[in-house]
């Protein structure tokens, strides 16, 4: 049987560390700040620095995934010997998935003896990261490439995705709130609460008066969603706001009895849109 490779892109948020130990072919994607465009994987601001620009006022703009970088990238892997299983941003949120797709398909004619399966993850940040997690592990228990594809999309409507954010108007930059919305919201110290829905949407699901009660709803969320799955880890990631993040843990702990989390941050491709202060939440459950 010929082996095969886990692929992805950045928008997993998944740490270095992660990515090495599991022999994850990554694909970047692009931002840029003012006159300066960075590939979020080679040369890009760190995650400190990526925040501090957009508290200081600077707003940074993203672009789709590369087609010919997708070619260069799946050309590699098939050449060290692999087929490929690529794990996609949601189509929901980004053109990534499409342009990936496509790509694959074009390949085929010219690679007639590999595999390329490309899946949307209809997820983001560490919810793609967590389905990425629970790919790995099921490859290490020597799961065909189709095996896994068939597992992969069966999971993906229980991976569960709550966040909020701390500034309304990086919602409004990306049109998900009206600006008459984020100045009274703003002003009334709302922090809305979002979850990513079974389409791969950003929807908005309720408004929550203050932060520390904001963050405590996306854990009476999790109780609400999670039923009867098992959760032996949970990913959170966070936009430069690590104290916050911690207290949600701290939470979960407290709540389910659950003590081993991955905690990153959001990346530049999605902070971008969500901004510094945005808290996530991802697990397994019945229903997102």
């Amino acid at each position: 049987m010929k082996p095969y490779i886990i692929s992805t892109d950045c928008m997993a948020d998944l740490p270095a560390s992660f990515i090495q130990e599991h022999n994850i072919s990554l694909h970047p994607l692009y931002y840029q700040i003012g006159d300066q465009t960075y590939n979020a994987l080679e040369g890009a601001l760190s995650e400190a620095e990526f925040y501090a620009k957009m508290r200081n006022g600077e707003m940074p703009t993203t672009m789709a995934s590369n087609p010919e970088y997708i070619e260069q990238s799946f050309s590699k892997n098939i050449a060290d010997g692999y087929d490929i299983l690529h794990i996609s941003f949601s189509s929901g949120l980004s053109s990534s998935y499409n342009n990936t797709a496509v790509t694959a398909q074009e390949m085929k004619e010219q690679y007639p003896d590999s595999k390329i399966i490309v899946i949307d993850s209809l997820c983001a940040s560490l919810g793609q990261g967590l389905l990425v997690y629970y790919a790995c592990k099921k490859k290490e228990e020597g799961a065909t490439i189709e095996e896994l594809a068939t597992y992969v999309k069966d999971l993906i409507p229980h991976i569960c995705h709550q966040f909020t954010v701390d500034d309304l108007f990086h919602l409004h930059r990306g049109g998900r709130v009206s600006k008459a919305t984020a100045i009274l919201g703003t002003i009334a110290n709302i922090k809305p609460v979002l979850h990513v829905d079974n389409e791969g949407k950003l929807i908005n699901i309720s408004k929550i008066r203050g932060r520390k009660r904001s963050l405590t709803t996306l854990v009476d969320n999790m109780e609400k969603t999670m039923g009867t799955y098992e959760n032996p880890v949970v990913f959170i990631s966070h936009g430069d706001c690590l104290e916050d993040a911690e207290f949600v843990k701290e939470l979960v702990e407290e709540r389910f009895g659950i003590h081993e989390f991955m905690i990153n941050y959001v990346g530049s491709t999605i902070g971008a849109h969500s901004g510094p202060g945005t808290v996530a939440l991802f697990y397994l459950g019945e229903t997102r």
